[in-house]
C-alpha cells in the first residue's frame, strides 16, 4: 500500500482522512454519462485507490461543460474541502476540474491551502504543488483548452458542410421527420447521417394553416381557432386554443406567426449566423409550400402588421427618476423618508389618450406630468459652470487624482513586475522540460506564443499607467463640457433622447408636498463634480497653497456649487 500524505496547512478544520471523487462528464458526452464516469470511476481505482489504505469519503459528480466553474457538486466538492471532509481529491485528468486553466489551477491551490491534496488518475505521481509538475498541469490545461477548440471548429465545419449540400442543422421543424440515410457499405463506428422528409400526419396540418392564412380572411388567432376546431394541437402536446376555467378561449398563434416565417417550410436553407440569406441556397427536401406562396404569406402578415391600431401610450420622462419628500402637513407619512412616485394615465380611451401624472400609491397625492417636466427643463436650463470656480475646481481635482494615484501606482506596478517575472520563471521551467524532451516541439512553441502575449498585455498595462492621470484630467474636461450645455442640449433633443439623457446623469428628482422640485441628484461623475466644486466653494481643498489663495467671492449668489447657481 502507498499512502498519500496530505499537507494540511489551515488547523482550524482538522480534515478527515480520506478520498472525495470528482466526476465530470461534458456536453459532448452527456448522451452517455454514465459510461463516460464508469469509464473515470475505473482508471481512478485502477491507478490511485488500490494503491492508497485511505477510504472514499464522498463522490462529486456533474454533467457540464468544464468552461464554467459553476457547477453543482464542483462547487459542493469545494465548500465541503474548506469544512475538512476530506484529505485527498482525485480526478481522472487535470482538465476534468475544468477547461479554464485559470480557474482550475486556482481551485487546486484554494485545497492546497486547506491541506487538501490533489491528484490525477492519468499521472498519479504527479503533484500540482511541485513547480516542475505545476508546468506539467498547466500544459494539459493548454492541450485541453486547445483540443475543445478544434472540436468546436470541426463541428461548425461539418455542419457548414452539410449546409452548402443542402442538409438541415438543428431540430426538424414542425410537419417534418428526421430520417436516417441509407448508406450502403457505412462503417459500423462511422455517425448516422439524417436528412429531412414531410410527416404525412403533420405536413397535411400545416398546409392546411398555409391555405387559410393566403385566403387573406382570418386572422392568426382565428386561423389557430380553425385548427382547434379540427383536433390539431402543435407538435408539443400543447393545443391551439386553451380554454380557461373561467370559460375565456385564449389563442396560441405565436408558434403559427413563427412558422409562417420560417423559409424552410419553402425549401430554403436560411442563416443569419452563417450568412445565408433566403432564396440562395435549396435545400434537399420538399417543400409543404412553394415559394411564391410563401412570398405571398409574408406580405398579407406585413400589411396587417402595419395596419395594426396601437393605442396611444404616455411615455414618462421621469419614469423610475420621481420620488415625493414627505413633509409634517401630510398625515401618516414619515418626514425622513423618499416615496417614489408611480406614472399613470386617466381617462385613456378619450381621444387626446387621457391626462399623464405622477401619483404616489395608496395616497391622494398627484401631480400632472407636464408641469413637472417643466420645472426640470428650466432647473437644467440654469445648470452652469461658474467660470471663477472653474480653475481652482481643476486644480483640486488634479491634485486628488495625483494623491490616490501616488498610493496605488506602486501596488499595481509591483504586481504587473511580479507577473512578468512568474512568466519568466515559468517560461525557464518548461525550457528545462524541453532540453530534456519531456515537452514536445510543437507545444513548446504553443506555449512560447502564450507567454508573448501575456507579456505584450502586461507592458501595455505598465504604460497605462503613466498616462491614467493624463485620462482623468480629460475626463474632468469632458465631464464640465457636458455640464455647461446641459441645458442647451436638453431642449434640443427629441422626447426619447431627452429620456435617454437623463438617465444618464440624473439619479433622482425630489418632488415636496407641492409638486416643487426641491432637489436633483446627480450620477457619477457629475454628483463627485458637485461635491468638488462645493469643497472648493467652501474654502475647503486638498492642499494648504489652495485654501491660501481663496478669495471671499467665489460662491456667491451659488446655493448648491457649480451644478445649480439658481436664477
Amino acid at each position: 500500500m502507498v499512502r498519500f500524505m496530505a499537507r494540511r496547512k489551515n488547523k482550524a478544520v482538522p480534515a478527515q482522512h480520506g478520498w472525495a471523487i470528482y466526476l465530470r462528464t461534458s456536453d459532448e458526452e452527456s448522451q452517455n454519462p454514465e459510461a463516460s464516469q464508469g469509464r473515470q470511476r475505473f482508471m481512478i481505482d485502477r491507478a490511485v485507490l488500490e494503491r492508497s489504505d485511505l477510504p472514499v469519503i464522498g463522490i462529486y459528480k456533474d454533467i457540464l461543460t468544464g468552461r464554467t466553474p459553476l457547477r453543482t457538486d464542483y462547487q459542493r466538492m469545494l465548500e465541503d474541502a474548506r469544512l475538512g471532509k476530506f484529505s485527498h481529491v482525485v480526478v481522472e485528468r487535470a482538465d476534468r476540474f475544468g477547461r479554464n486553466d485559470t480557474e482550475a489551477l486556482r481551485a487546486i491551490d484554494e485545497l492546497d491551502e486547506f491541506g487538501v491534496s490533489v491528484r490525477f488518475a492519468n499521472h498519479p505521481d504527479l503533484d500540482p504543488m511541485d513547480p516542475d509538475d505545476r508546468v506539467i498541469v498547466a500544459l494539459s490545461f493548454t492541450l485541453a483548452r486547445r483540443e475543445s477548440m478544434l472540436s468546436g471548429l470541426r463541428i461548425k465545419g461539418a455542419g457548414e458542410t452539410k449546409r452548402r449540400h443542402g442538409g438541415y442543422l438543428g431540430l426538424h421543424p414542425d410537419g417534418y421527420q428526421s430520417v436516417e440515410d441509407d448508406q450502403p457499405g457505412r462503417k459500423s463506428y462511422m455517425k448516422k447521417g439524417h436528412h429531412l422528409e414531410q410527416d404525412p400526419e403533420r405536413a397535411k396540418i400545416w398546409r392546411f394553416a398555409w391555405d387559410l392564412l393566403l385566403e387573406d380572411r382570418l386572422t392568426l388567432a382565428e386561423i389557430a381557432e380553425e385548427l382547434h376546431t379540427r383536433g390539431y394541437r402543435h407538435r408539443s402536446g400543447r393545443p391551439f386554443v386553451e380554454v380557461k376555467e373561467n370559460g375565456k378561449r385564449k389563442a396560441n398563434y405565436n408558434t403559427l406567426a413563427d412558422i409562417f416565417h420560417n423559409w424552410t417550410y419553402a425549401g430554403w436553407i436560411v442563416s443569419e449566423e452563417a450568412g445565408i440569406p433566403p432564396k440562395t441556397l435549396r435545400g434537399n427536401w420538399e417543400p409543404i409550400v412553394t415559394t411564391e406562396e410563401f412570398e405571398r404569406g409574408l406580405e398579407i402578415l406585413t400589411k396587417r402588421s402595419q395596419n395594426k391600431y396601437t393605442r396611444r401610450k404616455h411615455d414618462y420622462l421621469l419614469k423610475g427618476l420621481l420620488y415625493l419628500s414627505a413633509a409634517p402637513k401630510v398625515p401618516t407619512m414619515p418626514g425622513d423618508k423618499l416615496y417614489r412616485l408611480q406614472c399613470s394615465t386617466s381617462n385613456t380611451k378619450r381621444s387626446g389618450g387621457g391626462t399623464a401624472h405622477y401619483r404616489l400609491e395608496r395616497y391622494p397625492i398627484h401631480f400632472l406630468c407636464s408641469d413637472v417636466e417643466e420645472q426640470l427643463a428650466t432647473r437644467l436650463h440654469r445648470v452652469q459652470v461658474s467660470l471663477k470656480l472653474m480653475a481652482r475646481i481643476r486644480e483640486y481635482y488634479i491634485e486628488e487624482v495625483a494623491d490616490k494615484l501616488g498610493r496605488l501606482r506602486p501596488d499595481e506596478r509591483a504586481e504587473i513586475e511580479r507577473s512578468l517575472k512568474q512568466i519568466d520563471d515559468e517560461e525557464a521551467r518548461v525550457l528545462r522540460l524541453y532540453a530534456s524532451g519531456m515537452v514536445t516541439e510543437e507545444n513548446w512553441r504553443d506555449l512560447w506564443a502564450e507567454w508573448q502575449d501575456k507579456r505584450q498585455r502586461l507592458r501595455g498595462g505598465l504604460a497605462l499607467l503613466d498616462q491614467r492621470c493624463e485620462t482623468y484630467i480629460s475626463d474632468l474636461d469632458e465631464a464640465l463640457n457636458i455640464i455647461a450645455k446641459l441645458g442647451i442640449l436638453y431642449e434640443t433633443l427629441p422626447r426619447l433622447d431627452q429620456k435617454e439623457l437623463l438617465r444618464n446623469v440624473v439619479e433622482r428628482v425630489v418632488l415636496n408636498p407641492e409638486g416643487k422640485i426641491i432637489r436633483v441628484d446627480w450620477l457619477p461623475p457629475f454628483a463627485y463634480l458637485q461635491e468638488v466644486s462645493e469643497k472648493v466653494g467652501n474654502g475647503r481643498s486638498s492642499s494648504e497653497n489652495l485654501a491660501e489663495n481663496q478669495t471671499s467671492d467665489i460662491a456667491v449668489g451659488c446655493s448648491s456649487g457649480v451644478l445649480d447657481c439658481g436664477q
